[in-house]
């Protein structure tokens, strides 16, 4: 557990210096184009290549040093921050840079992911998934936690550049980190037989698809990663339209303790089974306050709302984490991971490809001040800018709650349910 915890605060570090600069990023782009559509665009360009290259960086786990390859997607992400500090730095005008520069960063980070994930199995015993799991939800709270509120501090004091630049150094201290212990850290020898590179593709994807219960885990968490990219996309162009980018980061961090104070329950309270009722009944809880979140304009009622959407976050994670680790040898996790990856996080893909336009092309004309349901709904939640968005958020959160009921009685769940009971109990 020591190993895996030195690992965990390098990357802890790191997720804090990409949060600033998600955070950053999604900022400036408004603040350049006025745009709900850019905002999501610059969104998909910064997750869709992880995703893409995921599988690959699966087959590279599963071959090589797993130590290594986090090392260098780390160490080569710095690129594309690079290249968006150059170009503000030389003046360059618009979106264009800071998109490509956002796409280049997210494909190192896909090529590291799989291998990051891959190891934490390495080091744990299946009595610590869970714990571990919810440790590295903690680090993912840093996100939203830590990162805005010290992004919007910064960015009312200085431009976008200063936190590029902390982004940097802090993925320096990351790599630093895990170089110090590597020698330390186990190696997993490399598979022996190594076939061509898509044929090991396809096995990952035969090692899922062969086990129904686990494919039917997979599409629901691609539904979850689906309804909270909504919301990721959204959140900043909607409390923007009312607020300045302090009170976001502010709005964003101190609602974030609730990812923290769930990441804590859960690394804190031995789960003996239950993953599956857990997994369901958050899915549902999340939906209830993501609707929540669009009905007010009101700060104090909107940080409640987002603290206890973050807090249900860790179980769906840690639930899904646990029931798939379980059920997956651990001779193929990398090129698992790398699919599982890819699958469920198409739901981010689409949320991220849809979410802008259809804010900007239909919620956001309805709830005008001459909108269609300017005279219904808008006598509910107000109309105007950002109100048709905070719609959108209402009806994606009570679909969330219909679809976690209609799987919640799918045979195939329950039984992965009762089977990972029986294996905690052992």
């Amino acid at each position: 557990m020591k190993k895996f915890m030195v690992i965990w605060a390098g990357e802890l570090i790191s997720m804090i210096g990409s949060g600033m600069t998600a955070f950053a990023v999604a900022v400036y782009v408004y603040q350049l184009s006025g745009s709900a559509a850019a905002v999501s665009l610059a969104t998909l360009c910064a997750y869709l290549p992880a995703i893409l290259f995921n599988p690959i960086g699966g087959v590279l786990a599963d071959r090589y040093d797993r130590r290594l390859m986090m090392i260098l997607g780390d160490s080569l992400s710095i690129i594309g921050l690079l290249i968006i500090l150059i170009s503000i730095q030389t003046g360059i005008v618009g979106i264009f840079p800071i998109l490509i520069g956002v796409a280049i960063n997210s494909i190192f980070i896909g090529l590291l992911e799989p291998a990051y994930k891959a190891t934490i199995t390495d080091l744990l015993t299946e009595e610590q998934y869970a714990k571990g799991s919810a440790l590295l939800q903690m680090a993912g709270a840093s996100k939203y936690l830590i990162s805005p509120f010290v992004a919007g501090l910064l960015l009312s004091i200085a431009d976008i550049r200063l936190i590029l630049i902390l982004d940097i150094a802090t993925i320096f201290i990351t790599v630093i980190t895990i170089q110090l212990v590597r020698k330390n850290i186990p190696y997993v020898k490399p598979i022996k037989k190594q076939r061509h590179f898509l044929h090991e593709i396809k096995e990952g994807f035969k090692v899922l698809s062969f086990n129904k219960t686990v494919s039917q885990l997979i599409f629901l968490m691609a539904c979850v990663c689906f309804f909270v990219g909504i919301i990721q996309t959204m959140i900043a162009p909607m409390i923007l339209a009312f607020a300045n980018a302090k009170t976001l980061g502010t709005i964003e961090s101190v609602s974030a303790v609730g990812m923290l104070i769930g990441s804590i329950i859960i690394s804190s309270v031995k789960m003996k089974g239950g993953y599956v009722k857990t997994l369901i009944l958050s899915f549902m809880t999340t939906g209830l306050f993501m609707a929540l979140v669009g009905t007010t304009t009101n700060v104090l009622l909107l940080i409640g709302y987002c603290f206890m959407f973050f807090l249900t976050l860790p179980f769906i994670n840690t639930c899904a984490d646990v029931l798939l680790r379980m059920n997956i040898p651990n001779d193929v996790q990398g090129r698992a991971w790398g699919m599982i990856s890819i699958l469920t996080q198409a739901g981010y893909v689409v949320a991220y490809s849809i979410s802008g336009l259809l804010a900007e092309f239909l919620f956001e004309p309805l709830l005008g001040k001459e909108g269609v349901l300017a005279s219904t709904v808008g006598q509910w939640i107000g109309t105007g800018q950002g109100r048709g968005i905070a719609f959108m958020l209402i009806i994606t959160g009570l679909t969330m709650v219909i679809c976690a009921c209609l799987f919640g009685f799918k045979k195939t769940i329950k039984k992965m349910g009762s089977m990972s009971d029986e294996v905690v109990t052992r």
